[in-house]
């Protein structure tokens, strides 16, 4: 549902006053001000009254807002649920059919709304939903950012980034326009939102946004390749699945030449697809291996903690332990062991970030191995071949969309 006029529902608190408008000037009064009583669009409280107005009609209808998302709200009524997403002007409802009937009514009673129906497209979102099957994928987005770099003739390609790049990291090679270079980048930014197989090419690619050269436009070039042959691409999830919340996490192996930082990655699934992944470079250098396992995992851990109080929130029971899968043993005893000592290879205290060892303790996370050629976040974290990036692309849950109507 989309609100008309949405800012001018917001109520002004201070005292804010405007210059009499064109057109409707008191010629006797002409150093007069207007005195507003409700917001108007190009205030500055105006995107805060309207949230204030919104969210307190929500929470008299019975809603409850979520402590992970202040923009997530969930109602219970006779057992069925309905789940409510704000997003600024626009209301996503989900859940019972007969409740989401019953708020539509009331929402439409309070603000003037417009029914746009059942949820297809939005803001380069495209939602596929048939019988125990929703498909996520943003193939007209991907169709625009081909044709805006006139991309859509060129040959495609089997993975995103080539499994043997190094010239990334090369210095001397001309300059690129940074214009074009940084348009590429973040059109391929918003793309990573149903597609994770782009997460490590994309992040490797923006850390040379200040000052793009050639050798790093070829390598923009051939994700767009790629792209070009994956356009119906996305995330498939299905509800003949067990909803467990399943994380993995893992390095690069410290493989960035400029500053030799690791890059830390995590993903996690909720049944048959990926629902939260990230690809980041570390703020400090690792000493070791464990080290920069370690830092890797307390970040997943931060992740999970909060899509659990998302979860427990909507569904209001609690959740199994959650297991996070990690390849590196000496990570998994450390994480393990309560104790900092001379001998340790990881210095907790080093990272402003918190320790796994406390989520571990209250039960929240748990730490398991998992062998390196099983591990998903492999295409998160690292180049692969052709062979290994289908294969991690699969166990994301990325598929192509067989039967879009």
């Amino acid at each position: 549902m989309d609100v008309k006029t949405a800012f001018v529902n917001g109520m002004v608190e201070q005292e804010v006053y405007i210059e009499q408008p064109q057109g409707f000037t008191v010629h006797e009064s002409q150093s007069h001000v207007c005195k507003l009583k409700k917001a108007l669009y190009g205030l500055k409280q105006a995107p805060r009254a309207w949230y204030a107005r919104i969210d307190g009609f929500l929470k008299s209808l019975g809603f409850v807002k979520n402590i992970a998302d202040s923009n997530l709200y969930f109602k219970v009524l006779n057992g069925f649920p309905v789940i409510l997403i704000l997003y600024i002007d626009d209301l996503f409802l989900t859940g019972n059919e007969k409740l989401i009937a019953g708020c539509k009514e009331e929402l439409s009673k309070e603000f003037e709304m417009k029914d746009i129906g059942l949820m297809h497209y939005f803001l380069g979102l495209e939602v596929w939903q048939r019988d125990g099957e929703i498909f996520l994928n943003q193939g007209k987005y991907t169709v625009e950012i081909l044709k805006r770099f006139r991309m859509m003739d060129c040959k495609s390609m089997a993975t995103p980034m080539n499994s043997n790049l190094k010239l990334l990291y090369d210095d001397t090679s001309e300059s690129f326009d940074p214009t074009v270079y940084r348009q590429v980048i973040r059109s391929l930014m918003y793309l990573v939102n149903t597609r994770p197989d782009n997460c490590f090419a994309v992040n490797a690619l923006s850390q040379y946004m200040v000052e793009p050269r050639h050798v790093r436009w070829i390598p923009a070039k051939h994700v767009l390749r790629y792209l070009n042959g994956t356009i119906r691409y996305g995330l498939r999830y299905v509800s003949d699945r067990k909803m467990e919340l399943l994380g993995y996490t893992d390095y690069d192996g410290a493989r960035s030449a400029a500053d030799r930082k690791s890059t830390s990655g995590c993903c996690f699934g909720l049944g048959s697809g990926m629902i939260s992944w990230y690809c980041r470079k570390q703020t400090s250098v690792a000493l070791n291996t464990a080290e920069a396992e370690y830092i890797a995992a307390c970040g997943a851990s931060k992740e999970a903690v909060w899509l659990r109080k998302m979860l427990t929130g909507l569904f209001d029971q609690e959740l199994d332990v959650t297991v996070i899968h990690c390849d590196n043993q000496s990570c998994i005893k450390l994480s393990e062991n309560p104790v900092d000592h001379d001998r340790s290879p990881v210095k907790s205290h080093r990272h402003q970030i918190p320790n796994i060892r406390d989520m571990l303790r209250k039960g929240a996370v748990k730490l398991q191995y998992i062998s390196t050629e099983e591990h998903t976040t492999n295409i998160i974290t690292k180049r692969l071949s052709k062979v290994k990036f289908e294969y991690f692309r699969d166990k994301l849950g990325v598929v192509e969309n067989v039967s879009p109507h």
